[in-house]
């Protein structure tokens, strides 16, 4: 199994359209969570979500690929190219040894329910020969490799919530077992729409506190009442670790463990226990050799759903034992919202920059211990820390979880 290091990173994110402005607001503890603008809310239950502002996507592709694709497919590309122009990777060179996995949970909802209305209302002929293009999940991957004639593996993890780290891992060992040299990974994410929001509203998923939107993500504190609705992406640039070090590349940190696990439990809710993503982490953490007395940081999926983040810290204590009180967890959730398939992806983010900086970036909204979350959830203000060893967990709905170890470059 050879090595795989990561050697860029980019992120379009409710908390910023860069990797720095998303990690300086998430140091900072500020949430993105506000009212709904992508559409009139007004008569939802839920009326809050955590967007992506300000983003034009002509800054990352031609005005005709803009007017062509939707967002979760120019939030990737965004960050794709931010994530190659860090690596500095040569693209003229080798592209048959470079690849793409993308994540994609729910990809572009709205323009499926758009395009329902419009098939009810004006027709089939009023539909748009782009409907398909727009909203098929692997356009992510599709976009990035045509833009950047990445012309190795080239596919779409689809899994709900764990999109975006089982992306990461699949690219991981495909770096590992010698089928390419360095692939472009992550998630991508773009479902808020009034269906969307009324169909996770309805299987009360959702945070309600419309009257207090930032306050409403509050991962493993006592009084949180449900998730709320994010959008974004986060791709990390994966490469083997001798191709990268004799071309110079920055060496970030290396991804040393991927875990994949399946609760099967129940279709959305987790098992109680947490013993689906405790044996993702396991694995993981068997995969990449690693101590647990040298893990030192956990990006924890954290929803801020009571029956998440309870089986969670669960699953944390069986893996790790009396270490558990040791490490710092966090929930970035706290200020993204739950960006879906695009957690993975920016949460991977996020973790890099906490090993690099030796910074933990804390949990927002965290005021009132729960009692059935026992541990240390860094809550409110980021925290300097060595962090020799940190996990990334995603769990999606069906039962389907991942875990992702990166080791101190």
């Amino acid at each position: 199994m050879r090595r795989v290091v990561v050697t860029g990173i980019g992120m379009v994110a409710p908390t910023g359209n860069s990797a720095p402005d998303a990690w300086e607001a998430a140091l900072a503890g500020r949430s993105a969570v506000d009212r709904i603008s992508l559409f009139d809310p007004s008569d939802l239950p839920v009326q809050i979500a955590a967007e992506v502002r300000s983003f034009d996507p002509e800054t990352v592709m031609s005005p005709k690929e803009a007017r062509q694709t939707s967002r979760f497919i120019q939030f990737a590309a965004g960050a794709a190219k931010e994530a190659l122009a860090s690596s500095g990777l040569n693209l003229t060179n080798g592209v048959h040894r470079y690849g793409c996995i993308v994540g994609v949970g729910l990809g572009a909802f709205a323009h499926i329910e758009q395009g329902a209305h419009t098939l009810r209302d004006a027709g089939p002929r009023r539909i748009s020969p782009l409907l398909l293009p727009y909203t098929i999940p692997n356009m992510a991957a599709g976009f990035i490799s045509v833009a950047f004639d990445l012309r190795g593996p080239c596919f779409c993890t689809s899994t709900a919530c764990a999109s975006g780290t089982h992306a990461l891992g699949e690219a991981f060992l495909h770096i590992a077992m010698g089928t390419a040299d360095a692939m472009v990974a992550g998630g991508a994410e773009s479902a808020t729409s009034p269906l969307s929001v009324a169909a996770f509203a309805r299987m009360r998923a959702l945070s309600t506190r419309n009257d207090a939107p930032a306050e409403a993500s509050r991962p493993f504190d006592r009084d949180r009442d449900g998730f709320v609705m994010g959008e974004g992406a986060g791709i990390l640039v994966l490469e083997e670790y001798d191709h990268a070090r004799r071309r110079g590349a920055p060496i970030y940190a290396e991804l040393v463990g991927y875990g994949l696990s399946s609760d099967a439990h129940h279709i959305t809710t987790p098992e109680p226990q947490g013993e689906g993503i405790s044996r993702a982490m396991e694995a993981a953490l068997k995969a990449g050799n690693v101590p647990l007395d040298q893990v030192d940081y956990i990006n924890a999926h954290g929803t801020s759903t009571q029956a998440n983040d309870a089986s969670e810290s669960a699953a944390i204590e069986k893996v790790f034992g009396e270490h558990a009180r040791n490490v710092s967890v966090s929930s970035t959730k706290g200020v993204t919202g739950h960006c879906l398939g695009a957690a993975g992806g920016i949460e991977a983010v996020y973790t890099v920059l906490a090993l690099q900086r030796g910074l933990i970036p804390p949990t927002a909204n965290y005021h009132t211990p729960d009692p059935a979350c026992r541990l240390d959830y860094t809550p409110n203000a980021a925290r300097q820390r060595l962090v020799r060893y940190a996990l990334s967990n995603s769990c999606g709905f069906g039962g389907q979880n991942a875990s992702i170890v990166f080791k101190k470059a």
